[in-house]
């Protein structure tokens, strides 16, 4: 799969996108960085969203800034969700059920990066792979039956730190008790991020349910607070240094591949969308070539039912 500029030589842009009046997205970590950029970009088309955060006062903070900038009458709302607690997630999923009649784009967001020492979930998992993954595979499959009602869509937002570790599930060790590497395991938890995207579609075509598609995409190297948030002095001061360079784009145009996914109408859910430029920094945004351990089926079917055991979840097709 070679890297493909599909709108023309300044890729997709939100200049595309004409009303969404109607239409509702679910994003998780939507306070800051590309979560926030995604909801100013569809609410400013008129398009309802539902931000699920852990953090209620930098949600506050961000809503205020939001009807600042684009009018108190845009529809945006809070629930409250850890995405590190599973009981945190089955309960703000609960209610999305009870309030929310539609859903056309969910929208898995939110992620932790660059942990320096290993920590693990209230529920044992170990931190990155407990958000990134099993709270998005959790929140994802109570969902679905909605999204699938509305003829909605998934989109996974996952990095090209995928690449940056090893080429496949360290199943042996899921929690790095032998090996742990902040990166490596953020790698770790992307990869499988993308893995169980691919794989959702073809248990889902297999299941002839044609309905909800599904998408995995990058936001570059996009100026955030991601790291800031949870990475090492170290990291954190290489990173702001990282941010000054022309290397790093804006979090608004990081946004711009997850807003894509989740709106454009005939993408090809097996592309993997972002950033086209140099090493998929940043670029205009399109198709973007897919490793192939990415897409090993064994490995994904495996990591499903893993999945399945450890969240105590079975989707049901």
């Amino acid at each position: 799969m070679a890297t493909k500029k599909l709108f023309g030589p300044k890729g997709w842009t939100p200049d595309r996108i004409k009303t969404l009046k109607g239409k509702t997205y679910l994003i998780t970590g939507a306070n800051s960085g590309t979560g926030f950029e995604a909801s100013k970009i569809l609410l400013s088309k008129e398009a309802k969203i539902v931000m699920l955060n852990r953090n209620p006062k930098k949600t506050t903070d961000a809503i205020t800034v939001l009807k600042k900038e684009l009018g108190n009458n845009i529809d945006v709302s809070f629930i409250h969700m850890d995405l590190a607690d599973q009981s945190s997630v089955r309960k703000a999923a609960e209610e999305v059920l009870v309030k929310i009649p539609r859903i056309d784009a969910l929208i898995c967001n939110g992620a932790i990066a660059q942990v320096p020492r290993q920590q693990l979930t209230v529920d044992g998992f170990e931190s990155q792979l407990g958000v990134n993954h099993y709270g998005h595979f959790l929140l994802q499959g109570i969902l679905f039956p909605l999204i699938e009602k509305s003829k909605g869509r998934i989109v996974v937002v996952g990095s090209e730190g995928y690449k940056m570790g090893i080429k496949t599930i360290q199943f042996d060790d899921m929690n790095w008790d032998k090996n742990y590497s902040p990166n490596g395991v953020y790698s770790q938890s992307k990869l499988a991020q993308i893995m169980s995207v691919y794989e959702l579609q073809d248990r889902l075509k297999r299941a002839g349910k044609n309905d909800v598609k599904i998408y995995a995409c990058h936001p570059g190297a996009s100026s955030t607070s991601l790291i800031k948030t949870s990475g090492s002095l170290m990291t954190r001061f290489i990173w702001q240094l990282m941010k000054l360079s022309p290397m790093v784009q804006s979090a608004e145009k990081g946004s711009y591949p997850e807003v894509m996914c989740a709106i454009e109408a005939n993408l090809d859910q097996k592309g993997f969308y972002g950033p086209t430029g140099w090493s998929y920094f940043k670029g205009p945004v399109g198709e973007c070539e897919l490793a192939p351990h990415a897409l090993d089926k064994e490995v994904a079917k495996k990591l499903w039912n893993l999945s399945e055991k450890e969240t105590k979840f079975k989707w049901v097709f």
